[in-house]
């Protein structure tokens, strides 16, 4: 059924200015028509006025993992849990995350392919939740980053083979740990996992097969490989050697110039620690060198990562000089570029999804107006809020 949604004020993903006084007129979960200012909605289509609100894209969490619990020790949990104990709590992490306006989750590691499951059930089930793009167990050396997981390969031949299990077993995106990790005993996050040579055959078995790839990496070498690689997004890419880090100018240009996005993951209820602050220097680096950065969490590795803790990561951005416009950008229309669905995600325009978020407040002046939620909708279905047609705010 078609229907408009009018706010005070729109943010499209692209244009760098609030819309005033805007509408959208959706029709089964798409985006049908976008104005703004003295333009009126068509004569006889319902329409739901969500008064003194910015009406936006819905976010996109480049980076989350459903399946750890943002407890003291999600990797313990993980490892206890039945499956079917797991796709419980990876339900409701997901569901949090929509509750907070992220319309869509790249999932970064689960185990024995449950995000997929849980995709197809928000996909085709009675259930609301956000859009999962889905990675499955990340690919990783025997005994390396995430290893219980169950994505172990080694050699260009295994990760090859691990690839083609992937995009079998339904993955949208694959994961490759080319650097150790935090959260698995043994591994180092500053030297690398795999070689040039293991990390582009994964590259070149995911584009045959038309997925893309993203790294996993902390340390130079593991990310200057990565580069060479070719791989399409690096996560983290924190330049950290031991408790310090090393950023490479060079390197960074090399990032850039080759269109690689990075994904920083710097999405945190306690954003004020030294390791944190030491990293906003290079992410103003990078943002000046051009590199496209993304807005993401690594959400659920710890209780100051909730998997709904996306839009403080945004604030974060701001800090390394990014607009409060480019922070929106990297969380609506740069993430659906590096996520792969801009065709469908992003932005408002006419053909793509309705995952609309409505908030208090103007956050290209205020970016903690991401905070105050008045109104998710996914797929065009508002979710958990009064605000639905036919309400008082209703009107013919």
């Amino acid at each position: 059924m078609r229907h408009v949604l009018r706010a005070a004020r729109l943010f499209d993903g692209r244009t760098p200015d609030i819309l005033e006084r805007g509408w959208v007129l959706l029709d089964d979960g798409r985006i049908v028509a976008v104005e703004h200012g003295a333009t009126d909605p068509p004569p006889g289509v319902e329409v739901t006025d969500l008064g003194d609100v910015t009406l936006m894209p819905g976010l996109i969490d480049a980076h989350v993992h459903l399946g750890f619990d943002a407890s003291q020790d999600p990797v313990a949990r993980m490892r206890v849990d039945s499956d079917a104990t797991l796709l419980l709590r990876m339900r409701h992490a997901a569901q949090r995350a929509l509750a907070a306006g992220i319309t869509t989750v790249r999932d970064l590691g689960d185990r024995n392919y449950l995000g997929i499951a849980l995709r197809d059930w928000f996909r085709n089930g009675p259930e609301a939740g956000p859009e999962i793009i889905a990675a499955g167990p990340p690919i990783t050396v025997t005994g390396g980053h995430c290893w219980f997981m169950g994505g172990e390969a080694d050699g260009e031949l295994e990760v090859r083979r691990s690839v083609r299990a992937h995009v079998k077993a339904g993955v949208d995106v694959l994961k490759v740990m080319a650097t150790g990790g935090h959260m698995t005993h043994g591994t180092n996050p500053g030297l690398p996992q795999y070689t040039v040579g293991e990390i582009r055959a994964a590259v070149e078995e995911a584009h045959r097969l038309d997925r893309q790839v993203t790294a996993h990496a902390h340390g130079p070498t593991g990310i200057s490989n990565v580069v060479e690689a070719g791989v399409d997004c690096i996560e983290h890419c924190s330049f950290r050697v031991g408790g310090s880090r090393q950023p490479d100018p060079h390197l960074i240009d090399a990032i850039a110039s080759r269109g690689i996005f990075v994904s920083p993951t710097v999405g945190t209820l306690t954003p004020g620690g030294p390791l944190m602050e030491s990293f906003v220097p290079i992410l103003s680096d990078m943002h000046r060198a051009g590199v496209r950065l993304v807005a993401s969490t690594d959400a659920g590795i710890s209780p100051a990562k909730p998997h709904d803790v996306l839009p403080r990561g945004i604030i974060f951005l701001t800090r390394a000089g990014l607009s409060n416009a480019q922070a929106l950008m990297a969380a609506t229309s740069v993430a659906a570029e590096a996520c792969g669905i801009d065709q469908r995600k992003g932005t408002l325009a006419p053909g793509k999804d309705a995952d609309l978020l409505a908030v208090g407040g103007d956050p290209l002046r205020d970016t903690n107006a991401l905070l105050d939620v008045r109104a998710v909708y996914r797929g065009g279905v508002v979710v958990g809020t009064p605000l639905a047609p036919g309400s008082p705010l209703c009107s013919k």
